[in-house]
């Protein structure tokens, strides 16, 4: 569903082609959303087939493959009105493959856990790292939406609250309350 809400929302600012989408997503929305470069092309294919957008224009530059402009069209500002609300309305409940895994911790040797976990917090504390320094980036450059700084402080705390779950839990697996 937020493939296809971002790129109805960007097209609702200009047309644009699959590549700048994109580009956008990749600069501004990055941090806080897993968009491929791949699903963006079958949402708009899809998006396309619904009605949603329309191919405006097809430019090519040199020897490069062409690329189709769409813009967004009245049922697409419906569609993305309906999918905005959707997401407004439901609360999102977060399922987390690690805790698949920590259900079968007493497969892996007790020394290979702490040295995972040990790992996991090294890279959650350089997770949160890169965050907040690309926050300031981010948040400081004009294109930038105020509301950036809401969204970038959404992921942080998420980030800041599975650092202290797992430096918890490891604290707890090294003193042996857990296999």
């Amino acid at each position: 569903m937020s493939v296809r809400l971002v790129i109805l929302g960007l097209l609702r600012e200009r047309p644009l082609h699959g590549y700048e989408l994109k580009q956008i997503i990749e600069e501004h929305m990055g941090d806080w959303t897993a968009i491929a470069f791949g699903s963006i092309y079958y949402a708009l294919d899809k998006l396309a087939e619904e009605g949603c957008v329309e191919r405006i224009a097809t430019e090519q530059e040199g020897h490069r493959p062409s690329r189709h402009i769409y813009q967004i069209t009245e049922r697409g500002e419906e569609e993305f009105l309906h999918l905005l609300r959707e997401l407004w309305r439901t609360p999102e409940r977060q399922y987390y493959d690690f805790d698949v895994a920590l259900f079968f911790i007493t497969a892996l040797p007790h020394e290979e856990v702490l040295a995972t976990l040990r790992g996991r917090v090294a890279g959650l504390e350089a997770a949160l790292a890169h965050l907040e320094a690309h926050q300031n980036e981010q948040t400081e450059a004009p294109e930038v939406p105020p509301i950036a700084h809401a969204i970038f402080n959404h992921s942080r705390v998420h980030l800041r609250a599975e650092l202290m779950w797992t430096q918890d839990l490891l604290h707890h697996v090294a003193e042996g309350r857990y296999p």
